[in-house]
């Protein structure tokens, strides 16, 4: 493998850290016109830069970074802590989170992410957005259930009307923008040939999870937080758990696999087998949803529709 210097950056609402293993520490805005000029600079030198992703606030960052074709990798918070604490580090500051992502890089050496389309960026926002709305709606439902006062439940009752009219509006414009594109508009059609594969599902993998039908079902689990972990030590063997990973795509998925499991003869015999071996329901609907992402994995890669596998 090619080696590469490495640049740790941490991001946050207002400032990038950035660490250089040559030149050391420093921060720049996290505005536009600051990026441009450190993606430049990267893309001049061929170096390669690893971050977080941040909850949004590296967003600008990756967006500046493939405008200025530079290599990068986004990765997952949680794996870049564990590392830490494998190399001894304790402390949390931006500026050794940034000298940390450095060293991530170089022993590590993380794949490149790849790079989202335009039109996938628009279909994200618009997922994000309507995540939002959901939530909103769901906590005003939440509170009408708390309260009796009348003027309260008629307000409540009120915005959570128009909570519905705009997820329905987000929703036809989820619609529009999958069918403007020929690329995502067949892909939808791949992913929505299984039963429990809604446009909503469909949507946020494609806007989410942009390296499915791109790597190795392993992979892909562990992108998504539906890669078994395992808990042994000595003689004992310890309940496998998932975590980690993309939470929101984990929930969809965990969704599509309870509506796959009730609805396709595939899934159906997949969850009955486990759960006859004594699998908790929970744990059946788990491995149901690491099996489906699998299947859609291979569909993509393969270009292919779903084929119901008949039992025998």
């Amino acid at each position: 493998m090619m080696d590469h210097i490495y640049i740790g950056v941490d991001a946050a609402k207002a400032w990038l850290d950035i660490y250089h293993p040559a030149h050391g520490a420093r921060r720049i805005e996290n505005t536009p016109a600051g990026i441009r000029s450190f993606a430049s600079a990267v893309a001049r030198e061929g170096a390669w830069v690893i971050f977080e992703a941040s909850g949004g606030y590296d967003r600008a960052l990756r967006d500046g970074l493939e405008a200025g074709k530079s290599s990068f990798s986004r990765v997952n918070p949680r794996q870049a802590r564990d590392f830490a604490r494998a190399m001894g580090v304790i402390g949390k500051t931006d500026r050794v989170d940034a000298r940390m992502l450095a060293t991530f890089g170089q022993k590590l050496q993380p794949a490149q992410t790849p790079p989202i389309s335009a039109a996938r960026q628009v279909l994200l926002a618009q997922i994000i957005r309507r995540r939002q709305l959901v939530e909103m709606r769901k906590q005003e439902a939440t509170r009408l259930q708390q309260t009796t006062d009348s003027d309260s439940r008629s307000d409540m009752k009120s915005l959570i009307l128009v909570l519905e009219r705009r997820i329905a509006k987000v929703e036809a414009r989820i619609a529009e923008i999958i069918q403007s594109s020929p690329e995502i508009a067949e892909t939808d059609r791949m992913l929505q040939s299984v039963p429990g594969v809604g446009m909503i599902v469909s949507a946020t993998l494609m806007a989410e999870l942009p390296e499915i039908g791109t790597t190795d079902r392993r992979k892909i689990a562990a992108l998504a937080g539906l890669a078994p972990i395992a808990r042994d030590s000595g003689q004992r063997q310890g309940k496998r758990v998932v975590g980690g990973g993309r939470a929101t795509v984990r929930t969809v998925l965990y969704l599509a696999a309870l509506h796959a499991s009730r609805h396709s003869t595939t899934f159906k015999a997949f969850r009955r087998k486990l759960q006859d071996a004594g699998k908790p329901v929970k744990a059946a609907l788990t491995a149901t949803a690491r099996k489906l992402l699998s299947v859609l994995n291979s569909m993509v890669a393969d270009g292919a529709y779903f084929r119901e596998i008949l039992a025998t």
